[in-house]
This record gives C-alpha cells, structure tokens and sequence, in this order.
C-alpha cells in the first residue's frame, strides 16, 4: 500500500492526515492533505522547486514545524505544491516541495491555512502504516 491523505472535521477548522509506509511518506501525506485543504494537488504542476529544512525535539513537533515551513512558502513565495519528497534523520527534516505560483494553477484556492496546531497532533505508528496528523488554522 502506498501513502494516502485526508482531512478530518474539527470545526472551524481543518484536521489534516498522512498515511505511509514510512514516517517520510506520512509527512508527505500530511503536507499534500495541506495543499488539498486549498487546491487539488494534482491540479499543481510541477514548475518550480523548492527545499525545507527543519528541527524539532520530537515527531510531532517535527511535524508542526515542518507544515509550517510550507505554509511560509506558500503565503511569503505565492506558491502552491503538489508534489514532496521528505528525509527524516533524528530530530531533522530535510524537503523538497514541487509546485508552481497560485497563478499558474488551474484552480483558485478554496481558502488560506494560516496555521499548523497542536490540536489533534499525532505522529504514530499503526500496524505497518505511519499516521502524522493535525489540525490547521483557516
């Protein structure tokens, strides 16, 4: 089985959830649940690449601080991805996001995350799979 996403009520706001065979392909989910929070992420073509790097003392937080270095990009650069490739060594996270500017996506954005949280934060192991999910600021 290879990773999936998907999102979660949580009242005003929006649970994200990534799901793979490793704790790097859950952290890709999750952040490709973040693009599809706005825009589909197949409607982003890949024009433009971008690294990410972050640290953190645990999984979760990793997993906080590494959404929120995407969601910088995407409101400081205008950029939306739709594509991640993730590399977690200890307490670091190195990245690579694929996208483009919001402009040249097909799609509009449905609306703006502003935020990661602590809310519903989870990074776990479940069975073969790894689960990382949050709630998100809109």
């Amino acid at each position: 089985m290879s990773g999936s996403w998907s999102h979660f009520d949580h009242g005003a706001d929006i649970g994200i959830e990534g799901r793979g065979r490793t704790l790097e392909e859950a952290f890709e989910e999750a952040a490709l649940a973040l693009t599809a929070v706005g825009v589909s992420p197949d409607a982003v073509p890949a024009e433009r690449q971008m690294g990410f790097s972050c640290s953190a003392p645990d999984r979760e937080l990793l997993l906080v601080d590494w959404l929120n270095e995407v969601i910088y990009a995407m409101s400081t650069e205008g950029l939306l991805f739709g594509r991640y490739e993730v590399r977690i060594s200890d307490d670091t996270l190195t990245a690579r996001g694929w996208g483009a500017e919001v402009a040249r996506v097909s799609e509009r954005p449905a609306v703006e995350v502003k935020g990661a949280t602590m809310t519903g934060l989870q990074v776990r192991r479940e069975g073969r799979q790894w689960i990382a999910r949050c709630v998100v600021d809109v």
